[in-house]
C-alpha cells in the first residue's frame, strides 16, 4: 500500500513524464515542418517512449492501492531558433528529469517504501541512457558545425539512431 507522501511524489513524476512526452512531440512537429525527417522520426519515437514511462507510473500507483492523477497538458515553451538549440534544451530537460527521479528515489527511501525504491531503479537506469543519448547527439551536432552536408547526414542518421548504442558507448568509456 502506498503512503500518501510517496503517492503524491509519484503523481508529480507522472506530470514530469507527460510534460516530457509533450516536449518531444513539439520538437518532432517543428523538425517535421523544417524538413528534418530523421530528427522528426527520432522525436516522435521519444514522445511515445516518454508516454510509456508515464503509463508505467500510472499503473504502478493504481496497483499499489493509490490513485494516479492525470495532469493537464501544458504547451511546451521551446526556443526553435536552431536544431542545436533544440537538442541543448532536450539535454537540459533530461538532466532535470534525472533530478526529479533522484528526488523520488530519496522520498521512497525516507518513507521506507522499498517496493517503490525497487520499482524506480528502472527509471534511474533509463535516465542514464536518456542523458547519454542527448549528450551523444549534441556531440555530433558540435562536430557538424555549420556544414550543410553534415546536417543532411546527421538528419538521415537520426531515423535509426539508437539511444541504447549511446548509453553503451558512454558506459564503455567510463
Amino acid at each position: 500500500m502506498l503512503g500518501k507522501t510517496v503517492e503524491t511524489a509519484l503523481n508529480n513524476q507522472i506530470k514530469v513524464e507527460g510534460d516530457s512526452s509533450q516536449i518531444y512531440l513539439a520538437m518532432a512537429a517543428w523538425a517535421e515542418v523544417q524538413g528534418f525527417e530523421g530528427i522528426a522520426t527520432f522525436m516522435y519515437k521519444q514522445a511515445d517512449e516518454e508516454r510509456q514511462h508515464m503509463l508505467k507510473l500510472v499503473k504502478y500507483v493504481n496497483q499499489r492501492g493509490g490513485e494516479a492523477t492525470i495532469p493537464a497538458v501544458a504547451e511546451p515553451k521551446l526556443d526553435h531558433s536552431s536544431f542545436k538549440t533544440l537538442f541543448t534544451q532536450l539535454f537540459e530537460h533530461e538532466v532535470y528529469v534525472s533530478s526529479c527521479i533522484n528526488e523520488l528515489v530519496h522520498v521512497s527511501l525516507q518513507e521506507r517504501d522499498y517496493a517503490t525504491h525497487n520499482f524506480l531503479q528502472w527509471y534511474v537506469s533509463e535516465q542514464i541512457e536518456e542523458e547519454a543519448t542527448a549528450r551523444t547527439i549534441l556531440d555530433k551536432i558540435n562536430l557538424i558545425g555549420d556544414d550543410k552536408g553534415g546536417l543532411y547526414l546527421f538528419d538521415n542518421d537520426m531515423k535509426t539512431f539508437s539511444g541504447q548504442a549511446a548509453a553503451d558507448a558512454t558506459s564503455a568509456n567510463a
